[in-house]
């Protein structure tokens, strides 16, 4: 891909103590992915630095408040440096309410700069949801910190991996709870999304599959009603808009199903339903991608890892894969 077209991925730090950074360097320097795009960082460049250090590795570090000029190619890394930790207070590998409120910042400014068509997509690195709320932030995740910036309504988790592509009616709800949020509305909404979101994938016409929430999809009410009273009807009031959608499915062969070629995009009830699959066939590889916002967001499959931060064993692969599904969505939207 040329330099002029190479779309510019907005890489958020995510939690400075946990392993974000270090991945972050680890595909910035270690990698090709600046042949496909032009990768900036929006974090602290004193903590992108100390990182080169831990992991024994040596780039540039150029720190920028706008994109201008020629893309920067491989050993160099571009940094909005929001000078927002101070690296002599941060202890890698230990959570604080500081390094929640950084994490915060940089989702905000990363919105920002996708909003204002100044970066073409965002690519974020793991945050911590405990420490984010400690911090002040109120919200269960990047996803719905997102949608609450950006002003949006209907919104999903999609994850995309090993062959697959699930997207989620809930999402962080216990497992007690999940049977009374499976509501016509938000199947039909996730159903829409799915549709939506195979675009992405120049897939106009796609085929969707709705995982039952009860085992053998309920049979015939014997192990629950939820099929009968809420998805279903949810499913037939989406195939008269013209969708391609399956009855209820039992999860336990419809994954199966769809890594065969029969379904191209799984609608499932909750999140270890929708995970486990998607997990087990690429752990340490899948994409989460949220669907629905006004702006591209794709991010790693995993969490802060802080009991390996700053011990320079933390895994790229899923970042890398978060970027170049990222520069594949900017390219059909382009197409």
């Amino acid at each position: 891909m040329s330099a002029a077209k190479r779309p510019v991925i907005g890489i958020t730090m995510g939690d400075p103590a946990g392993i974000g950074p270090e991945v972050i360097v680890k595909t910035l320097l270690e990698s090709e992915i600046y042949r496909i795009c032009r990768p900036l960082v929006i974090g602290d460049a004193e903590v992108i630095k100390h990182i080169l250090k831990v992991c024994n590795l040596s780039g540039e570090i150029s720190r920028i408040d706008h994109i201008s000029g020629p893309p920067p190619g491989k050993g160099k890394i571009e940094v909005i440096d929001l000078r927002n930790v101070g690296i002599t207070g941060l202890k890698l590998g230990i959570p604080s309410k500081t390094c929640g409120s950084a994490a915060a910042d940089y989702i905000k400014r990363a919105a920002e700069l996708a909003m204002s068509k100044k970066i073409d997509a965002i690519t974020t690195a793991p945050i911590n949801k405990e420490v984010l709320n400690a911090a002040g932030f109120q919200y269960p995740g990047h996803t719905e910190m997102f949608a609450d910036i950006s002003g949006t309504r209907d919104f999903g988790l999609m994850m995309v991996g090993g062959g697959l592509r699930v997207i989620l009616v809930t999402t962080h709800l216990s497992i007690r709870n999940v049977p009374r949020h499976i509501k016509k509305g938000g199947v039909l909404r996730t159903i829409r999304l799915a549709h939506r979101a195979m675009a992405y994938f120049d897939n106009h016409a796609p085929r969707i599959a709705v995982a039952a929430l009860n085992p053998h999809a309920g049979e015939g009410r014997l192990f629950g009603t939820e099929e009968w009273d809420e998805i279903v009807p949810a499913i037939l009031e989406a195939r008269g808009e013209g969708m391609d959608v399956s009855d209820p499915l039992p999860a336990d062969t419809l994954f199966y199903k769809t890594k065969e070629g029969y379904y191209d995009i799984v609608v499932a009830m909750y999140h270890d339903q929708g995970l486990i699959p998607i997990k087990l066939l690429s752990f340490g590889k899948a994409v989460n991608v949220t669907i629905g916002l006004p702006f591209i967001r794709t991010s790693v499959d995993h969490g802060t890892a802080y009991d390996i931060a700053g011990k320079d064993c933390a895994d790229p692969r899923s970042l890398i894969e978060a970027i170049k599904l990222a520069v594949d969505m900017v390219g059909s939207i382009h197409a």
